[in-house]
């Protein structure tokens, strides 16, 4: 059996649409991330993450995730200096436990301080921030920044 031309340009076709299929249309060649929003809320007594603003910041992720690393720097300093210190830095040496929302300077099951008993410092209205996670080779980044129009909680 002997295969033509015709056959073959055909076969090399077919293999070029399917690889063209498998990379723009599924998710098989794309990097994950993971997608991060953040929300503000005022409390009656000062919070002591936030900095005279009354202020409690919660993240949320699209997904329930084990999470490696959190860190949260000031973004000039860090896009100036990417070995900045962060205001909060907390890692998992084995298993954290999944998580869909967290509040910064929460300690999280599984998680502590990278640097033993640091704790999270205080957040500034003036200023915006990056807060940057790792769960296994997924990252995500979300910059925030904590204004002064915070909704009131009752």
């Amino acid at each position: 059996m002997k295969i033509t031309q015709k056959e073959l340009a055909l076969a090399v076709l077919a293999i070029l649409l399917l690889a063209a299929y498998l990379i723009f249309f599924t998710d098989w060649f794309k990097t994950k991330s993971i997608h991060v929003s953040h929300t503000l809320r005022h409390t009656p007594q000062a919070d002591r993450m936030a900095r005279n603003t009354g202020a409690v910041i919660t993240f949320g992720l699209d997904q329930r995730i084990r999470l490696n690393e959190i860190k949260v720097l000031a973004l000039a300093e860090w896009q100036t200096n990417r070995h900045a210190m962060p205001l909060w830095h907390l890692v998992s040496d084995s298993n954290s436990a999944p998580v869909r929302t967290f509040i910064y300077g929460q300690n999280l099951r599984g998680m502590h301080p990278a640097i033993p008993g640091a704790r999270a410092r205080p957040l500034d209205t003036n200023e915006t921030y990056r807060l940057l996670i790792t769960a296994g080779k997924i990252q995500g980044q979300h910059d925030f920044h904590l204004g002064l129009d915070v909704p009131a909680v009752k």
